[in-house]
Protein backbone atom coordinates (compact mmCIF):
# COMPACT_ATOMS: atom_id res chain seq x y z
CA UNK A 1 0.00 0.00 0.00
CA UNK A 2 1.08 3.56 -0.67
CA UNK A 3 0.40 5.84 2.28
CA UNK A 4 0.64 9.55 1.56
CA UNK A 5 1.02 11.87 4.53
CA UNK A 6 -0.59 15.26 4.71
CA UNK A 7 1.53 18.11 3.42
CA UNK A 8 3.31 19.74 6.31
CA UNK A 9 3.47 16.56 8.36
CA UNK A 10 6.62 16.66 10.47
CA UNK A 11 9.32 14.07 11.09
CA UNK A 12 7.75 12.98 14.36
CA UNK A 13 4.40 12.36 12.65
CA UNK A 14 6.04 10.47 9.77
CA UNK A 15 8.00 8.31 12.21
CA UNK A 16 4.84 7.60 14.20
CA UNK A 17 2.89 6.48 11.12
CA UNK A 18 5.79 4.28 9.98
CA UNK A 19 6.11 2.74 13.43
CA UNK A 20 2.39 1.97 13.64
CA UNK A 21 2.46 0.34 10.20
CA UNK A 22 5.42 -1.82 11.24
CA UNK A 23 3.38 -3.01 14.22
CA UNK A 24 1.14 -4.76 11.65
CA UNK A 25 4.20 -6.70 10.48
CA UNK A 26 4.68 -4.57 7.36
CA UNK A 27 7.97 -3.43 5.89
CA UNK A 28 7.88 0.35 5.47
CA UNK A 29 9.94 2.27 2.90
CA UNK A 30 9.95 6.05 2.79
CA UNK A 31 10.44 8.56 0.02
CA UNK A 32 9.41 12.16 -0.61
CA UNK A 33 8.05 13.92 -3.67
CA UNK A 34 7.08 17.55 -4.07
CA UNK A 35 7.33 18.11 -0.33
CA UNK A 36 5.10 15.18 0.58
CA UNK A 37 6.20 12.08 2.51
CA UNK A 38 5.26 8.81 0.79
CA UNK A 39 5.37 5.48 2.64
CA UNK A 40 5.25 2.10 0.90
CA UNK A 41 3.86 -0.45 3.35
CA UNK A 42 4.64 -3.92 2.05
CA UNK A 43 3.73 -7.40 3.25
CA UNK A 44 0.44 -8.95 4.37
CA UNK A 45 -1.57 -5.80 3.71
CA UNK A 46 -4.88 -7.65 3.62
CA UNK A 47 -4.82 -8.09 7.39
CA UNK A 48 -4.81 -4.32 7.99
CA UNK A 49 -7.93 -2.17 8.47
CA UNK A 50 -7.00 0.49 5.92
CA UNK A 51 -10.10 2.55 6.56
CA UNK A 52 -8.81 3.02 10.08
CA UNK A 53 -5.36 3.92 8.74
CA UNK A 54 -6.90 6.56 6.47
CA UNK A 55 -8.36 8.13 9.59
CA UNK A 56 -5.01 8.62 11.31
CA UNK A 57 -4.35 12.36 11.83
CA UNK A 58 -1.24 12.61 9.64
CA UNK A 59 -2.50 10.39 6.78
CA UNK A 60 -3.85 12.00 3.61
CA UNK A 61 -4.59 8.78 1.68
CA UNK A 62 -3.80 5.07 1.41
CA UNK A 63 -4.12 3.12 -1.82
CA UNK A 64 -2.77 -0.01 -3.44
CA UNK A 65 0.32 0.28 -5.62
CA UNK A 66 -0.92 -1.26 -8.88
CA UNK A 67 2.46 -2.63 -9.99
CA UNK A 68 3.99 -5.88 -8.72
CA UNK A 69 7.28 -3.97 -8.45
CA UNK A 70 6.33 -1.55 -5.68
CA UNK A 71 9.52 0.33 -4.75
CA UNK A 72 10.78 0.39 -8.34
CA UNK A 73 7.57 1.99 -9.59
CA UNK A 74 6.89 5.65 -10.28
CA UNK A 75 3.81 5.38 -8.09
CA UNK A 76 6.15 5.09 -5.10
CA UNK A 77 8.75 7.56 -6.33
CA UNK A 78 7.45 9.78 -9.18
CA UNK A 79 10.64 11.74 -9.84
CA UNK A 80 13.74 10.17 -11.49
CA UNK A 81 16.36 8.67 -9.21
CA UNK A 82 19.83 10.18 -9.65
CA UNK A 83 22.85 8.18 -8.51
CA UNK A 84 26.13 10.05 -8.13
CA UNK A 85 29.32 8.04 -8.57
CA UNK A 86 32.60 9.87 -8.85
CA UNK A 87 32.24 12.60 -11.46
CA UNK A 88 28.96 11.40 -12.94
CA UNK A 89 25.34 11.71 -11.81
CA UNK A 90 23.52 8.81 -13.44
CA UNK A 91 19.92 9.65 -14.28
CA UNK A 92 20.55 13.39 -14.50
CA UNK A 93 21.07 15.52 -17.61
CA UNK A 94 24.61 14.14 -17.71
CA UNK A 95 25.02 10.92 -19.70
CA UNK A 96 27.09 8.23 -17.99
CA UNK A 97 29.81 6.89 -20.29
CA UNK A 98 31.21 3.63 -18.94
CA UNK A 99 33.93 1.95 -20.96
CA UNK A 100 36.76 -0.52 -20.72
CA UNK A 101 37.73 -4.08 -21.55
CA UNK A 102 35.58 -7.13 -21.08
CA UNK A 103 38.32 -8.61 -18.88
CA UNK A 104 41.30 -7.16 -17.07
CA UNK A 105 44.23 -9.05 -18.58
CA UNK A 106 47.28 -7.30 -17.12
CA UNK A 107 48.78 -4.02 -15.97
CA UNK A 108 49.83 -2.67 -19.37
CA UNK A 109 46.42 -3.42 -20.88
CA UNK A 110 44.46 -1.93 -17.96
CA UNK A 111 46.42 1.34 -17.86
CA UNK A 112 46.44 1.78 -21.65
CA UNK A 113 42.67 1.37 -21.91
CA UNK A 114 41.98 3.55 -18.85
CA UNK A 115 43.99 6.37 -20.42
CA UNK A 116 42.17 5.97 -23.74
CA UNK A 117 38.61 5.95 -22.41
CA UNK A 118 39.26 8.80 -19.96
CA UNK A 119 40.73 10.92 -22.75
CA UNK A 120 37.60 10.31 -24.85
CA UNK A 121 35.25 11.40 -22.07
CA UNK A 122 34.34 8.30 -20.06
CA UNK A 123 33.72 8.77 -16.34
CA UNK A 124 33.47 5.11 -15.32
CA UNK A 125 35.82 2.26 -16.24
CA UNK A 126 34.32 -1.17 -16.71
CA UNK A 127 36.36 -4.35 -16.47
CA UNK A 128 35.82 -7.92 -15.35
CA UNK A 129 37.98 -9.73 -12.81
CA UNK A 130 35.60 -12.69 -12.42
CA UNK A 131 34.14 -13.82 -15.72
CA UNK A 132 31.08 -16.04 -16.25
CA UNK A 133 32.16 -17.91 -19.38
CA UNK A 134 30.13 -20.45 -21.32
CA UNK A 135 33.15 -22.73 -21.64
CA UNK A 136 35.05 -23.83 -18.53
CA UNK A 137 38.22 -23.67 -20.63
CA UNK A 138 37.89 -19.98 -21.50
CA UNK A 139 39.70 -17.24 -19.58
CA UNK A 140 37.96 -16.88 -16.22
CA UNK A 141 39.54 -13.59 -15.09
CA UNK A 142 42.40 -12.61 -12.79
CA UNK A 143 40.33 -12.47 -9.61
CA UNK A 144 41.45 -10.07 -6.90
CA UNK A 145 44.64 -9.23 -8.77
CA UNK A 146 42.47 -8.03 -11.65
CA UNK A 147 40.43 -5.88 -9.27
CA UNK A 148 43.60 -4.28 -7.91
CA UNK A 149 44.81 -3.47 -11.43
CA UNK A 150 41.39 -2.11 -12.41
CA UNK A 151 41.24 0.13 -9.34
CA UNK A 152 44.77 1.46 -9.85
CA UNK A 153 44.24 2.15 -13.54
CA UNK A 154 40.92 3.91 -12.93
CA UNK A 155 42.31 6.01 -10.08
CA UNK A 156 45.23 7.10 -12.24
CA UNK A 157 42.77 8.73 -14.65
CA UNK A 158 40.02 9.92 -12.31
CA UNK A 159 37.54 7.19 -13.23
CA UNK A 160 35.03 5.32 -11.09
CA UNK A 161 34.91 1.50 -11.39
CA UNK A 162 32.16 -0.95 -12.29
CA UNK A 163 32.87 -4.67 -12.14
CA UNK A 164 30.80 -7.84 -12.06
CA UNK A 165 30.08 -9.89 -8.95
CA UNK A 166 29.15 -13.52 -9.60
CA UNK A 167 28.72 -15.04 -6.17
CA UNK A 168 27.53 -14.07 -2.70
CA UNK A 169 31.02 -14.82 -1.35
CA UNK A 170 32.51 -12.21 -3.71
CA UNK A 171 30.33 -9.27 -2.64
CA UNK A 172 32.55 -8.02 0.18
CA UNK A 173 35.67 -8.35 -2.00
CA UNK A 174 34.13 -6.50 -4.96
CA UNK A 175 32.83 -3.77 -2.69
CA UNK A 176 36.40 -3.03 -1.57
CA UNK A 177 37.50 -2.20 -5.10
CA UNK A 178 34.46 -1.25 -7.21
CA UNK A 179 32.25 1.84 -6.96
CA UNK A 180 29.40 0.03 -8.75
CA UNK A 181 28.73 -3.70 -8.46
CA UNK A 182 27.43 -5.27 -11.65
CA UNK A 183 24.98 -8.15 -11.55
CA UNK A 184 25.28 -9.83 -14.94
CA UNK A 185 22.56 -11.16 -17.20
CA UNK A 186 23.09 -14.75 -16.09
CA UNK A 187 22.59 -13.74 -12.46
CA UNK A 188 19.61 -11.42 -12.87
CA UNK A 189 17.41 -13.92 -11.02
CA UNK A 190 20.02 -15.20 -8.59
CA UNK A 191 17.96 -14.04 -5.63
CA UNK A 192 20.52 -14.97 -2.99
CA UNK A 193 23.05 -12.78 -4.78
CA UNK A 194 20.52 -9.96 -5.17
CA UNK A 195 19.80 -9.99 -1.45
CA UNK A 196 23.49 -9.87 -0.58
CA UNK A 197 24.27 -7.12 -3.07
CA UNK A 198 21.19 -5.19 -1.93
CA UNK A 199 22.67 -5.00 1.56
CA UNK A 200 26.22 -3.97 0.59
CA UNK A 201 25.58 -0.22 0.44
CA UNK A 202 27.08 0.22 -3.04
CA UNK A 203 25.31 1.22 -6.28
CA UNK A 204 24.29 -1.79 -8.36
CA UNK A 205 24.19 -2.14 -12.15
CA UNK A 206 21.53 -4.76 -12.88
CA UNK A 207 21.71 -6.25 -16.36
CA UNK A 208 18.60 -7.65 -18.00
CA UNK A 209 18.57 -11.44 -18.30
CA UNK A 210 19.05 -13.14 -21.64
CA UNK A 211 15.37 -14.04 -21.92
CA UNK A 212 13.83 -11.84 -19.24
CA UNK A 213 10.69 -9.82 -19.72
CA UNK A 214 10.72 -6.20 -18.62
CA UNK A 215 8.55 -7.10 -15.63
CA UNK A 216 10.93 -9.87 -14.55
CA UNK A 217 13.84 -7.43 -14.85
CA UNK A 218 12.07 -4.83 -12.73
CA UNK A 219 11.11 -7.46 -10.16
CA UNK A 220 14.79 -8.32 -9.80
CA UNK A 221 15.44 -4.64 -9.15
CA UNK A 222 12.67 -4.83 -6.55
CA UNK A 223 14.65 -7.52 -4.73
CA UNK A 224 17.57 -5.09 -4.46
CA UNK A 225 15.42 -2.19 -3.30
CA UNK A 226 13.56 -4.35 -0.79
CA UNK A 227 16.92 -4.79 0.96
CA UNK A 228 17.16 -1.03 1.35
CA UNK A 229 19.39 -0.27 -1.64
CA UNK A 230 18.01 2.77 -3.51
CA UNK A 231 21.05 3.00 -5.83
CA UNK A 232 19.97 0.66 -8.62
CA UNK A 233 20.91 1.22 -12.26
CA UNK A 234 19.13 -0.85 -14.90
CA UNK A 235 21.11 -2.05 -17.92
CA UNK A 236 19.54 -3.19 -21.20
CA UNK A 237 22.11 -5.50 -22.84
CA UNK A 238 20.07 -7.33 -25.43
CA UNK A 239 17.86 -10.41 -25.22
CA UNK A 240 18.06 -13.75 -26.95
CA UNK A 241 15.62 -14.10 -29.86
CA UNK A 242 15.46 -16.25 -32.99
CA UNK A 243 17.77 -13.79 -34.80
CA UNK A 244 21.28 -15.13 -35.50
CA UNK A 245 22.95 -12.26 -37.38
CA UNK A 246 23.78 -10.53 -34.10
CA UNK A 247 24.82 -11.95 -30.74
CA UNK A 248 21.62 -10.68 -29.10
CA UNK A 249 18.69 -8.45 -30.04
CA UNK A 250 19.12 -5.05 -28.40
CA UNK A 251 15.65 -4.15 -27.13
CA UNK A 252 15.60 -0.36 -27.32
CA UNK A 253 11.81 -0.48 -26.83
CA UNK A 254 12.65 -1.20 -23.21
CA UNK A 255 14.08 2.28 -22.61
CA UNK A 256 10.88 4.36 -22.95
CA UNK A 257 8.81 1.55 -21.44
CA UNK A 258 10.98 1.34 -18.32
CA UNK A 259 11.20 5.12 -18.09
CA UNK A 260 7.40 5.24 -17.88
CA UNK A 261 7.13 2.42 -15.34
CA UNK A 262 10.11 3.15 -13.11
CA UNK A 263 12.12 5.99 -11.61
CA UNK A 264 15.43 4.11 -11.91
CA UNK A 265 18.08 5.19 -14.45
CA UNK A 266 18.63 3.01 -17.52
CA UNK A 267 21.93 2.51 -19.33
CA UNK A 268 22.49 0.45 -22.47
CA UNK A 269 25.21 -2.04 -23.42
CA UNK A 270 25.44 -2.03 -27.22
CA UNK A 271 28.53 -4.26 -27.15
CA UNK A 272 26.70 -7.32 -25.81
CA UNK A 273 23.53 -6.20 -27.56
CA UNK A 274 25.11 -6.70 -30.98
CA UNK A 275 28.32 -8.68 -30.49
CA UNK A 276 29.71 -7.08 -33.65
CA UNK A 277 32.19 -4.20 -33.52
CA UNK A 278 30.88 -2.28 -36.51
CA UNK A 279 27.30 -2.37 -35.17
CA UNK A 280 28.09 -1.02 -31.69
CA UNK A 281 28.23 2.69 -32.54
CA UNK A 282 24.93 2.70 -34.42
CA UNK A 283 23.08 1.07 -31.55
CA UNK A 284 24.79 3.31 -29.00
CA UNK A 285 23.62 6.39 -30.89
CA UNK A 286 20.10 4.96 -31.11
CA UNK A 287 20.08 4.20 -27.38
CA UNK A 288 20.93 7.78 -26.47
CA UNK A 289 18.30 9.07 -28.88
CA UNK A 290 15.75 6.75 -27.26
CA UNK A 291 16.40 8.27 -23.83
CA UNK A 292 19.07 6.10 -22.22
CA UNK A 293 20.86 7.65 -19.24
CA UNK A 294 24.20 6.25 -20.31
CA UNK A 295 26.20 3.65 -22.18
CA UNK A 296 28.50 0.83 -21.11
CA UNK A 297 30.84 -0.05 -23.97
CA UNK A 298 33.67 -2.53 -24.37
CA UNK A 299 36.93 -0.96 -25.54
CA UNK A 300 40.27 -2.68 -26.08
CA UNK A 301 43.59 -1.34 -27.39
CA UNK A 302 44.22 -4.66 -29.20
CA UNK A 303 40.84 -6.37 -29.55
CA UNK A 304 42.06 -8.95 -32.05
CA UNK A 305 44.14 -10.44 -29.24
CA UNK A 306 41.70 -9.85 -26.35
CA UNK A 307 41.16 -12.80 -24.03
CA UNK A 308 37.39 -12.27 -24.13
CA UNK A 309 34.84 -10.45 -26.31
CA UNK A 310 37.39 -9.07 -28.78
CA UNK A 311 35.00 -9.12 -31.79
CA UNK A 312 32.61 -6.66 -30.10
CA UNK A 313 35.24 -4.38 -28.52
CA UNK A 314 35.89 -0.96 -30.06
CA UNK A 315 39.36 0.32 -30.83
CA UNK A 316 40.14 3.50 -28.86
CA UNK A 317 39.87 5.62 -32.03
CA UNK A 318 36.39 4.22 -32.68
CA UNK A 319 35.39 5.00 -29.10
CA UNK A 320 36.67 8.58 -29.51
CA UNK A 321 34.44 8.98 -32.55
CA UNK A 322 31.45 7.43 -30.79
CA UNK A 323 31.69 9.76 -27.78
CA UNK A 324 31.89 12.76 -30.12
CA UNK A 325 28.72 11.58 -31.88
CA UNK A 326 26.94 10.92 -28.59
CA UNK A 327 27.90 14.39 -27.38
CA UNK A 328 26.15 15.88 -30.43
CA UNK A 329 23.00 13.78 -29.94
CA UNK A 330 22.94 14.60 -26.24
CA UNK A 331 23.03 18.33 -27.01
CA UNK A 332 19.96 18.04 -29.22
CA UNK A 333 18.12 16.37 -26.32
CA UNK A 334 19.21 18.93 -23.74
CA UNK A 335 21.71 16.54 -22.17
CA UNK A 336 25.48 16.47 -21.92
CA UNK A 337 28.38 14.05 -21.67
Amino acid sequence: MLVLLKRGAGEAEAADVASRLRMFGLAVHRTEHDGQVRLAALGEVGAVDWESVRGWPAVASAARIPRPFKLVSREFHPSPTIITVGRVSIGSEQLAIMAGPCSIEGEEQAFAIAAAVARAGATVMRGGAFKPRTSPYSFQGLGEEGLKLLRRAADAHGLAVVSEVMDTQQVELLARYADILQVGARNMQNFSLLREVGQCGKPVLLKRGLAATIEEWLMSAEHLMAQGNRQVILCERGIRTFETYTRNTLDLNAIPVVKELSHLPVVVDPSHGTGIRNKVAAMARAAVAAGADGLIVEVHHDPDHALSDGPQSLFPAQFDELVAQVRTIAGVLGRRV
